[in-house]
């Protein structure tokens, strides 16, 4: 288990995410989504196990039954989708951790219960839209209309009926912004890298049971299954460990999740989150929050961070790695100061640009988190995406292209690398990558809990 020198961005910051079509770059108004730290700590790498992807577009006669009864439940436009994902290979791809594919999700979807108040019609309709165009994904919460809003005060201050009491609730949601950047990056992550995982996902999350149960090979969390198991204990999450190597855990959204999705069901509007986008990524905060997140305020409490919203790099390696078929190390390029001033990196240009050039060439999306500053390097706004690839222009250029789940663009966009490498301030990189050229030390466990001493001293942290 190795772990790479860090340092992170204290408090959260209102984001501008950048609207970026081709090359051009235009910052235009947008919300708050990530919290960081300034102490240099060592942070471990999380590790997790390949997937076998079976690609096919023909169907077997049973196949041909269950896409018979999803098509039924579908409207003309999505009918036209499940068509279109039969002929890419998206329908079939196999790789869900249970080996069944996108259709077995969907048909489950169609024919057993949803919890009380999601219908199953939107549900997999969701998940179809999801599945052809993961970039549809998006942070962004939904209002709660007027006629709602008086059940969901009753529901946070437990049928209250003080006046006083009612309107400061009912003020928290007043310009609500979302925190859930990292939690809406690594959707986009397993929509886009396993579909049928992300269809197996939705479909246990908006079952009567409201949890997916996600089994985990221990020494590909940790190489000491010990750790492994110390670190599942530190985040609080349920898990049966089978045998030594192996562990299911029960990942599920927090109580108020579904209030939220019940919502969105029945009230959502365009550039809103989904039902299924609202479990997943409550489940996500919650999973990384150790259990501690709200869904309707976006709140958080957790040993990990003093801020009350979004993730720091630890947490989001963490969800990560468990969710997602790949083996992590989140690499920090800047180095801040205690005052938010951006005053060096930790790695150079080409090194970052490399590194990043590597994973994409290995197959992997990069999650990476970036700064905007002032004149003087003062961190004004921060904010998560995710890079999915990369082309080269006449001049040899490299263009980043990038999923970025808050700029209310439904489909990627692309960044110069003149512009994007000098804000980056950290990078989900392959721990195979991160070991060649930065600072990696053995003994994590001792850096997590000189940690959670230093936040004990009064430290402040955020991601």
């Amino acid at each position: 288990m190795v772990s790479v020198q860090i340092n992170n961005v204290n408090p959260y910051f209102k984001m501008n995410p950048a609207e970026v079509k081709h090359v051009s770059v235009k910052d235009s108004t947008g919300t708050t989504s990530c919290v960081g730290d300034n102490t240099k700590k060592n942070y471990p790498s999380f590790q997790s196990a390949s997937t076998v992807i079976n690609v096919r577009t023909m169907l077997t006669p049973e196949e041909s039954q269950k896409y018979a009864d999803v098509e039924s439940v579908l409207n003309k436009k999505n009918k036209k989708l499940l068509k279109m994902t039969l002929k890419s290979g998206l329908l079939l791809r196999n790789d869900a951790e249970d080996r069944t594919t996108v259709l077995d999700n969907l048909y489950k979807i169609v024919t057993t219960p949803r919890v009380k108040g999601l219908s199953a019609d939107k549900v997999a309709q969701n998940v179809l839209e999801t599945i052809a165009n993961p970039s549809g994904i998006t942070q962004r919460f939904g209002d709660i209309p007027n006629i709602i809003m008086p059940k969901v005060i009753d529901y946070m201050t437990a049928d209250s009926t003080d006046a006083r009491e009612r309107k400061l609730k009912e003020a928290e949601f007043d310009e609500m912004y979302s925190g859930c950047c990292v939690a809406a990056s690594v959707e986009f992550n397993l929509a886009h890298r396993h579909p049928a995982e992300f269809a197996r996902f939705a479909e246990a999350l908006t079952s009567p049971a409201l949890e997916v149960k996600k089994t985990i090979n221990l020494e590909k969390l940790s190489k000491n299954t010990l750790d492994a198991i110390w670190l599942l204990n530190a985040f609080e999450v349920p898990y049966k460990l089978n045998g030594i190597n192996q562990a299911t855990l029960i990942l599920k959204p927090d109580k108020e999740a579904i209030v939220r999705a019940r919502i969105q069901n029945n009230y959502r509007d365009p550039l809103e989150r989904s039902s299924v986008d609202v479990l997943m990524q409550s489940m996500l905060m919650q999973l990384g929050t150790e259990q501690t997140y709200s869904s309707l305020l976006d709140k958080r409490g957790g040993k990990f961070s003093r801020e009350d919203k979004g993730l720091i790099d630890f947490e989001k390696t963490f969800i990560e790695s468990v969710v997602e078929d790949k083996d992590t190390t989140s690499v920090v390029y800047q180095t801040v100061d205690e005052n938010q001033r951006v005053i060096g990196q930790e790695a150079d240009y080409q090194t970052i640009k490399s590194q990043l050039l590597e994973a994409l060439e290995m197959g992997k999306n990069v999650i990476i988190g970036y700064m905007l500053t002032d004149a003087a390097g003062v961190i004004e706004n921060a904010h998560e995406i995710t890079i999915i690839g990369a082309r080269k222009t006449s001049t040899g250029e490299t263009i980043f292209i990038c999923n970025d789940t808050d700029d209310d663009i439904p489909y990627p966009i692309e960044y110069s690398e003149t512009y994007l490498i000098p804000k980056i301030h950290h990078a989900g990189l392959p721990t195979s990558i991160a070991e060649k050229s930065l600072d990696l030390t053995e003994n994590w466990q001792i850096a997590m809990r000189d940690f959670e001493e230093y936040l004990k001293s009064g430290g402040n942290a955020a991601a």
